[in-house]
């Protein structure tokens, strides 16, 4: 097969044996762990492989022989109207464990299937029918027209939008059902975003030089090499990310109303019941309270003290909106209404400033000279280190290390 090495071809075919080699590890992985999620991102890194291939084997020397040139000109690389969707499925798939690859999802696909279909009616038309250039008697690639770049660069910006806003109401939601957000808050989905939006953003710049400058071949081939660097550190990182949330959910992408939780079986609902399965759960901002507080949610913010208080429930370091509602014999939605107007906090916040002032007594009481830290903050509810320091620093204004240092000069020697 013809392959014409040199800086150009080689740096790309490079970056295209490790996006295949990564896109069947992730393939793999998604079998063994049974993980949707490591699917859609390998068959992203797939897509991304093939978005390379023209300027890798052009540079090969392909467009300038025979029968490698039809090759390129009849057979799709560039699948821009699937990229969108893909990564639209792979953040459902990551953040949400409810979402299913179904008949409305098809729908996304259309464009795309569309346009492998008008290949196929090109290499009947022209290969097997005519036998001669019809569709490409221009001799163009196809995937180069002016109208499927702008409107597959259209597509893949839409549904970046459309993922980041369905991660930014999943970061809405997520505090107001856990009370450990923090572990499953994905900053990996944040990094993916940021970097798909980078790979927008430089093809953005290299039509915007087109019109005003001009380009060469070889100019345009920086493009594919900063796209090449760009999906190869997605391989790397994606691969590595192994959180997967358990908070099934419901958005709605184009209003602003709550969002619908999912796979929710309490015992016992006995106040503002929904259904057996499913509760709403406010994820806009805090609502403001008057000052003459109701007598239902005097009444229910002693029920939630006492179950903290008392109950130390704390102390579970997986504690849910779920599993409050049903000690209290209540619902998810009405609990998360009844902490926010009744405390002006979300769950999470709510949860995390007991278990803080659970450390800060033992702390007073001289117990980080007995124990470490971080065993302080396992046995009062925290998860992770990480989670505590940050939990501790917002709500105190200082590190935990700051906070023993002054207090340290208050007890005495033991």
């Amino acid at each position: 097969m013809l392959f014409q090495f040199n800086r150009f071809s080689s740096l790309l075919l490079i970056f295209f044996v490790h996006g295949l080699v990564y896109a069947i590890l992730l393939y793999r992985k998604s079998i063994i762990n049974e993980s949707r999620s490591d699917k859609w991102l390998g068959f992203f890194l797939l897509i991304c492989a093939l978005y390379i291939v023209p300027w890798m084997v052009g540079f090969a020397g392909w467009y300038d022989t025979q029968p490698y040139r039809d090759i390129l000109f009849y057979v799709p690389f560039q699948h821009l109207f699937f990229i969108g969707p893909v990564i639209f499925f792979y953040v459902q798939s990551l953040l949400n464990p409810s979402f299913r690859f179904g008949k409305k999802e098809w729908l996304h696909l259309i464009p795309g299937l569309l346009y492998l279909a008008f290949h196929i009616v090109m290499v009947v038309t022209d290969k097997l029918v005519l036998k001669d250039y019809y569709f490409l008697i221009n001799g163009q690639d196809p995937d180069f027209d002016t109208w499927y770049q702008l409107t597959g660069f259209s597509s893949m910006l839409i549904y970046f939008l459309l993922s980041l806003r369905y991660y930014r109401l999943y970061k809405k939601l997520i505090v107001q059902v856990i009370s450990y957000a923090e572990l499953v808050m994905f900053r990996w989905i944040q990094n993916f975003l940021l970097a798909f939006l980078l790979m927008l953003t430089v093809r953005l710049g290299f039509y915007i030089s087109d019109f005003f400058i001009g380009s060469t071949y070889a100019s345009n081939w920086w493009h594919f090499f900063v796209f090449a660097v760009i999906f190869y550190y997605i391989a790397i990182t994606g691969y590595a990310n192994s959180i997967e949330t358990k908070i099934a959910f419901h958005p709605n992408l184009l209003t602003y109303r709550p969002a619908l939780l999912l796979n929710y079986h309490p015992s016992l609902i006995n106040v503002n019941p929904l259904t057996e399965e499913e509760a709403e759960i406010d994820i806009d901002t805090i609502p403001v309270t008057n000052n003459n507080e109701t007598a239902d949610i005097k009444e229910w913010k002693e029920k939630l003290l006492q179950l903290m208080q008392s109950g130390k429930a704390y102390e579970d370091p997986e504690l849910s909106l779920a599993q409050v509602a049903k000690q209290l014999q209540s619902n998810p939605s009405f609990i998360s209404r009844m902490v926010n107007q009744g405390f002006q906090q979300n769950f999470n916040d709510f949860v995390n400033q007991f278990r803080i002032e659970a450390v800060k007594e033992m702390l007073n009481r001289g117990d980080h000279k007995k124990q470490t830290l971080l065993g302080i903050a396992l046995d009062c509810g925290f998860n992770s280190k990480a989670t505590f320091n940050r939990a501790f620093k917002k709500s105190t204004g200082q590190s935990p290390k700051a906070y023993i240092s002054a207090i340290n000069q208050s007890l005495p020697d033991s």
